[in-house]
């Protein structure tokens, strides 16, 4: 049994270490996804060595080692998107809020082909949000969501064959929209301006980058210099801004960091929870993928992990107040000039692709 333990603590410090190393490969990159299972498995190996503790040789001692630094590493790339973190953004006072100046948001990747549209729909009635992202639209999926026109008058869409199809459904008036290319012709991201019924307008972005998968990308390049773009975009503007979307990279990834930092926006789930979207069947392996970030002008309402309906990942359900006084209590990250360098380095690469 002691073999079989200490090769399996090796491991599970390897799976640790390997991420440390900044390089796009996508394989490398996907062991920022696993930190929870690795944690979990790292502290049942862990019992298990210390268990066999009147066995273990004075060789033993680094494998175990290795282990407990992995196992206390793990931990606290986890902990902020535990209760045990403070909040990042502030709970509103639901009685002092202005109805008005609130906004309600459901991101959704459908998964092109689901035929599960029926759930959707009713899933949409049940939350009743004032603005619905989908991601994953083909044609088929555009047509079925034509249900939805009588309450939300207001669509940006570019349905596609090719998973990467975005929609927008809007109660609430939409101008400027912009359906963009950032880096490749068939990726779609979205900008567009949200009139809330307070009058005030907020900037919305919605984005579906490619995954980190060789079917998909070899590389993160991409995936992480769109987020990037964005952030740079969302970063300077002085009114309120959400970015929204399936983003094919986890809460706690180093690139995710960066683009907190480089945007300056919010993650809800800090202090609150991992609110895991992915796989909505598999639940032995499950983590974000799908997020919500905002500016500090906001303070949180509501936020939920909806329920599985058909796709493979769960949708997200947001509800925000604008409640710019809360601001100065919601400092903004911002990255330092190595950061800065690293986001201007990873765009520069995605371009010259």
């Amino acid at each position: 049994m002691k073999p079989a333990v200490a090769l399996l603590a090796l491991l599970l410090s390897a799976a640790t270490a390997i991420p440390l190393v900044r390089k796009d490969m996508w394989w490398i990159r996907a062991f920022d996804f696993p930190r929870g299972q690795i944690l979990v498995v790292g502290l049942v190996t862990l019992a298990a060595y210390l268990s066999l503790w009147d066995a273990l040789c004075p060789h033993d001692l680094l494998p175990l080692a290795a282990l407990s630094a992995s196992v206390v590493y793990q931990a606290l790339r986890m902990r902020p998107y535990t209760p045990l973190a403070a909040r990042q953004v502030r709970d509103a006072d639901a009685r002092a809020v202005d109805p008005a100046a609130t906004l309600s948001l459901l991101v959704a990747n459908v998964l092109m082909t689901n035929r599960e549209a029926a759930a959707f729909l009713a899933l949409a009635r049940r939350y009743s949000p004032d603005l619905i992202l989908t991601l994953e639209t083909d044609d088929w999926w555009a047509a079925q969501l034509t249900a939805l026109a009588a309450e939300y008058p207001h669509t940006v869409a570019r349905p596609l064959p090719n998973t990467y199809g975005i929609m927008l459904h809007s109660r609430l008036p939409l101008a400027g929209a912009e359906l963009r290319s950032l880096l490749k012709d068939d990726i779609p991201s979205l900008r567009v301006d949200v009139t809330l019924r307070s009058g005030q307008v907020v900037r919305l972005f919605g984005l579906h980058p490619e995954p980190p998968y060789p079917d998909e990308a070899r590389s993160t390049t991409k995936r992480d210099a769109e987020l990037l773009l964005v952030g740079k975009e969302a970063a300077p503007l002085e009114g309120p801004v959400i970015v929204a979307g399936d983003m094919n990279d986890v809460a706690w990834s180093y690139t995710t960091a960066l683009f907190r930092k480089t945007s300056r926006l919010l993650d809800p789930r800090i202090g609150r929870g991992m609110f895991n979207t992915f796989h909505a069947r598999v639940p032995l392996i499950r983590w974000p993928l799908d997020h919500v970030f905002h500016s500090n002008h906001f303070t949180l309402l509501q936020l939920e992990r909806g329920p599985a309906w058909g796709s493979d990942h769960f949708p997200v359900f947001i509800r925000l107040a604008l409640t710019p006084e809360a601001a100065p209590a919601q400092p903004e990250p911002e990255p330092d000039a190595d950061e800065q360098a690293l986001a201007d380095a990873k765009i520069a690469d995605a371009l010259d692709e």
